[in-house]
């Protein structure tokens, strides 16, 4: 009776778990129908193509988008990815930042903003010593050319 038990184990593990997979799955799909209830005419949606919309119609299996102003297109239901809130939609397609964001300090691309105030024009514009200087090398002939080479006039 031990090893039939241990026969069948794997099999019983492996149920278990094809069991909870489902059952995590179906919560997901639910919780994307409840989030699809939500949909209202004029709310901010991305497409599972990653594509940015506001909701114009809602029928039973189909929603209809505005893409672009005048541009309508009609998707199906399963095909929205997310319901955005009013501030992240303006934010992400319109880039109107919200009053709490705005008094957030602004960080710079690069750290040049930081060292120093951006100069005006070219001649106000700092000169980098790279360690090169004009004059000639002291195993350099002054007229350019080297050694054993003739003048071609």
């Amino acid at each position: 009776m031990n090893n039939s038990l241990l026969t069948f184990l794997p099999f019983i593990v492996i149920i278990g778990a094809m069991f909870l997979m489902t059952r995590s799955a179906k919560k997901k799909q639910q919780a994307a129908a409840q989030m699809r209830d939500h949909m209202t005419p004029g709310t901010g949606v991305r497409t599972i193509g990653g594509m940015y919309a506001t909701v114009k119609e809602i029928g039973d299996d189909t929603v209809t988008l505005e893409v672009a102003p005048g541009v309508h297109a009609v998707y199906a239901k399963n095909a929205i990815g997310a319901v955005l809130e009013d501030a992240e939609y303006n934010r992400i397609v319109h880039g109107i930042e919200d009053d709490a964001s705005a008094d957030s300090p602004v960080v710079p691309d690069d750290a040049s903003s930081l060292t120093e105030a951006p100069a005006e024009t070219e001649d106000e514009a700092p000169k980098l010593d790279l360690g090169k200087k004009d004059e000639p090398k002291k195993d350099e002939p002054k007229d350019g050319k080297a050694d054993g080479e003739a003048d071609a006039k």
